[in-house]
């Protein structure tokens, strides 16, 4: 039986599939347009094979919730289940590693979108640095708060976020024009090659679809909701990726495309004037906002079920009177503090753009282990040989998708992020020891 703990609320469908949602739509869509651009429209046969592969990811994230209803952890929860406790401890050391490196990303980008509004907030480094850590230290606090109280602002912020790209998806229609996509491929690429190539950089904005299964014993319902969940939000997410990047390829020239620093906002532009902008300005503002909220609740959640298995020291596992793991929660938003410290000063900057390469990485192991997870427990709870099947072929090619795209993550990223994962074996092995001699 999977370790769960209890709390003093529980969020419904709609909260949990918005912290589906949210977690997935942060800023990458934004600015994604412009690099696909340079593959030419080729590069929407990359966005239907990555939303085929997160389907498949989430149909066996959506099945695993079924098999242990209420779990904590999620990916960690199915790999301790069906691989073991070694793996289970990589999936929640590297997901956390992921977490919040990707949340001191996201904050930077807010934010870059905020200075819009305000230009005053990234007119030197310590207006920006105040800024982005102010961001992270009140949704700490939020967190802080409970489940409920964060799922709240996730539904309110995931709303706002969607509109815009909505609007843009269902007026672009009547802006679309057909020479903008003559061009098939443009990269000087073999077509294998661009579509490699594209699906692995649209993979990006897939990560966070496992995010319903996370807060597993914090879900009404769970046996029900999290499937669910996952999958109306991968769904709606994959169906506003796809069709809000041919939206804007088919309303921007491809030249000007290619030159934008704010795709949505000159598709805006150019529908309904200027002034556009800032609705999609304000969209990212929010978006941002919003992901780096539901990132800040997984960034808890997954140190703390460790914890609770002590596989990980215990000060991670810490809950306060909410009954929300505020041990991990702070901990984490102190590296993020310490990590944009460093990177205000310009001269890591390099090193702090290749340690969100490195929290892609640590992702996709979770994704692997946890589709490895399941084509081993499968068979124990899977009646009927066709059902069977169709659940190992599910699983198998949600493995093998997840293991093509961390050989297109580049043989630098791979490499630092397996290091990043191995760091954290001795953690493993000090509290191994601790459980030996204890009898736990």
């Amino acid at each position: 039986q999977i370790p769960m703990t209890h709390s003093t609320g529980k969020i419904g469908l709609w909260r949990t599939t918005s912290l589906v949602a949210g977690n997935m739509i942060a800023s990458g869509i934004f600015m994604l347009p412009v690099a696909l651009a340079s593959y030419g429209s080729i590069s929407l046969i990359g966005w239907v094979l990555s939303g085929i592969g997160a389907v498949l990811m989430a149909t066996v994230f959506a099945w695993s919730s079924r098999l242990y209803p209420g779990a904590r952890g999620g990916p960690y929860a199915y790999a301790r289940e069906g691989l073991g406790s070694f793996a289970a401890f990589l999936v929640a050391w590297s997901y956390w590693i992921s977490v919040w490196t990707t949340n001191a990303a996201i904050s930077v980008g807010f934010v870059s979108y905020l200075s819009v509004f305000f230009p005053w907030v990234s007119s030197g480094t310590v207006p920006a640095l105040i800024t982005g850590l102010s961001a992270i230290w009140l949704l700490t606090w939020i967190n802080c708060r409970g489940i409920p109280t964060a799922g709240s602002v996730q539904l309110f912020t995931t709303i706002l976020k969607i509109l815009p790209l909505v609007l843009i998806i269902c007026a672009g229609i009547f802006f679309i024009e057909g020479e903008n996509f003559a061009v098939f491929n443009v990269s000087g690429q073999s077509n294998f090659g661009a579509i490699t190539s594209t699906a692995t950089l649209t993979l990006f904005a897939f990560l966070g679809l496992e995010s319903a299964t996370i807060p597993g014993a914090s879900v009404h319902n769970p046996e029900r909701t999290i499937p669910r969940a996952t999958m109306i939000g991968t769904l709606l997410v994959t169906a506003v990726y796809i069709l809000g990047t041919v939206a804007v390829m088919g309303i921007l020239p491809t030249e000007m495309l290619r030159q934008s620093n704010a795709p949505f906002a000159d598709a805006a532009a150019l529908m309904w004037g200027e002034q556009a902008r800032y609705w999609v300005a304000g969209g990212a503002v929010i978006s941002t906002f919003g992901a780096l909220n539901g990132w800040m609740l997984m960034q808890g959640q997954m140190p703390a079920s460790a914890a609770a298995d002590h596989l990980l020291p215990k000060f991670f596992g810490h809950l306060n009177k909410r009954h929300a793991p505020s041990g991990s929660i702070i901990i984490s938003s102190i590296l993020i503090t310490i990590l944009l410290v460093m990177n205000s000063s310009g001269k890591l900057a390099s090193t702090f753009q290749f340690i969100i390469l490195i929290s892609t990485l640590t992702a996709l192991i979770a994704y692997l282990l946890s589709m490895a997870a399941y084509i081993i427990v499968a068979p124990r709870y899977v009646t009927g040989k066709k059902k069977l099947r169709v659940h190992l072929i599910v699983a198998c090619g949600g493995f093998l998708y997840a293991l093509w795209a961390v050989a297109g993550a580049g043989e630098g990223s791979v490499y630092y992020g397996l290091l990043a994962v191995l760091a954290g074996i001795p953690i493993y092995a000090f509290q191994k020891i601790k459980i030996d001699k204890r009898g736990i």
